[in-house]
């Protein structure tokens, strides 16, 4: 098997119909974990420019908690689970009203899907689910999936994003799945341990996981890191 470049796993994404998109909070926030008007900003472009050109576009974003801790007086993210669903109830319509207008200046309509580990593991949520979003595709909106961080509990929920737009991916038949990260790639280590090499292509997770030590976010903000994306 050959090693595809960058450029021809980009032009793979540019050709799919249907594309998932995952932004996890560490990339929608600034370093004291509040959200960043600039990052959500620059991302919507980048997804409306996938729009213009042709693609179905399903944004799977993280951020509810990150735009409600501030308004509710916190000065970090919280840590107990009842004060961050708190903050993600709070948050969520916040960060909904963000994507709202930045897509506005690009002439495209967002919708907002709030999914539990339920939904996708139950028949008739799953195929409501799927009929909600592709119908929403159908109509030229962006469909903006979260998981409804203020209801679900740690026994219950997806445990991150990642997990969420995989399954994601496979209700709506996406031709292609990107997780957007702060980290620029994978290593056979976290970036910065000594001897740490970058892993350009994986033609095998499974052997990929015996070849490399990775771990959960280290951001303190996001509840993934390579792990999950793996």
């Amino acid at each position: 098997m050959s090693t595809p470049s960058q450029a021809q796993v980009r032009r793979a994404v540019a050709q799919a119909r249907t594309v998932v998109v995952k932004v996890g909070s560490s990339s929608l926030t600034q370093p004291s974990g509040h959200l960043d008007a600039a990052k959500l900003e620059a991302l919507t472009a980048a997804v409306a420019a996938n729009v213009d050109a042709g693609a179905r576009v399903v944004l799977v974003s993280s951020g509810a908690i990150a735009a409600g801790f501030g308004p509710l007086g916190f000065s970090e993210r919280p840590r107990d689970v009842a004060t961050q669903q708190a903050a993600a109830s709070v948050g969520q319509g916040l960060l909904m009203a963000r994507y709202e207008a930045a897509f506005a200046r690009f002439g495209i309509r967002v919708g907002q899907i709030l999914i539990t580990a339920g939904d996708t593991i139950r028949a008739t949520q799953y195929r409501n689910a799927r009929r909600t979003l592709e119908r929403l595709l159908d109509l030229d909106v962006v469909p903006i999936v979260n998981e409804n961080d203020a209801l679900a509990s740690n026994e219950i929920r997806f445990g991150d994003n990642d997990r969420l737009s995989a399954l994601v991916a496979n209700i709506v038949r996406a031709d292609a799945l990107v997780l957007l990260t702060d980290v620029d790639a994978l290593y056979t280590a976290p970036p910065g341990s000594p001897g740490a090499r970058r892993i350009d292509y994986v033609p095998n997770v499974v052997d990929t996981l015996h070849e490399v030590t990775v771990g959960g976010s280290t951001s303190g903000v996001g509840t993934g890191g390579m792990v999950t994306k793996l």
